[in-house]
């Protein structure tokens, strides 16, 4: 079977989560779609390489090796949309971000397909999530969980204009504690390494389904969503080249980011 997601054990409360950045097509998924398909273009690229602070920090990591085209693995298992009234891609996307199809006409997956792609690719990731959450948790009492992506910044099917560079979503406060967005608010106005960069909390993107359904802030597990302009650390044309220089001037206002939510759950730490 393909892989489904690799997974690092930290030693810290934080666990980064990284849905979309998989770049693997399962063989039998890849002959059912499109040439066009095979570019990849709405891929969370490179975050791995951007997040190589991450086993520094202790975090957890969390990565999907499968592309976003064979299941989206934050959207809910039944296909809501996250954004009612607002044009998305779904579970197992028919199309790209600029409505290029991905199937045939009449070759898009039926139901028996759709719950295929669940019970092989999505459940699996789930499940890892759900479990060290439980772990993390179980050891410090409280978890913060970080959903990583980056995303195109200029994308008109789904925002007017050009993405602020980090856009924050805590599902309208939802998903986490006030005190966690206050942390991570303090690091965006306190930084050297904040101040070429523009910011947003739950502007167009308020977090997925991963977010939304993992942030339980009464159960003492708390998530953030970045949703990164592309734009800060490579190049948004294909064949998307990873851009080094740029990526180590924002790279230390990740690790401040990462390591105020550290921070922030030892300290919530009872007794």
């Amino acid at each position: 079977m393909s892989e489904v997601f690799t997974f690092r054990a930290g030693s810290v409360p934080l666990l980064i989560s990284m849905p979309h950045v998989g770049t693997q097509i399962a063989p039998e998924v890849q002959q059912q779609l499109l040439p066009e398909a095979a570019v990849l273009a709405d891929t969370d690229w490179h975050l791995p390489a951007l997040y190589n602070m991450a086993e520094q920090l202790g975090a957890s990591l969390l990565v999907a090796q499968q592309s976003r085209y064979v299941i989206d693995l934050n959207r809910a298992p039944d296909n809501a949309n996250l954004y009612p009234g607002q044009d998305t891609t779904g579970l197992c996307p028919v199309d790209t971000f600029h409505k290029q199809a991905l199937y045939a006409e009449g070759k898009q997956p039926d139901a028996q397909e759709i719950q295929r792609r669940i019970d092989t690719y999505w459940q699996p990731y789930h499940q890892q999530l759900q479990s060290e959450l439980q772990r993390l948790k179980q050891q410090f009492g409280t978890v913060v969980l970080w959903d990583a992506h980056s995303i195109a910044s200029v994308v008109p099917r789904f925002f007017e204009g050009k993405l602020p560079d980090l856009n924050f979503g805590t599902a309208d406060g939802k998903s986490c504690d006030a005190g966690l967005s206050a942390a991570l608010a303090g690091v965006l106005q306190t930084s050297a390494h904040a101040q070429a960069y523009s910011h947003v909390f739950n502007g167009r993107f308020k977090g997925g389904y991963i977010t939304r359904q993992y942030g339980q802030p009464q159960q003492d597990i708390h998530a953030v969503q970045l949703e990164m302009a592309q734009c800060v650390y490579m190049n948004e044309s294909a064949p998307f080249i990873y851009l080094p220089d740029n990526a180590a001037q924002v790279q230390p206002l990740l690790q401040e980011l990462l390591q105020a939510c550290v921070n922030w759950a030892q300290a919530q730490q009872k007794g």
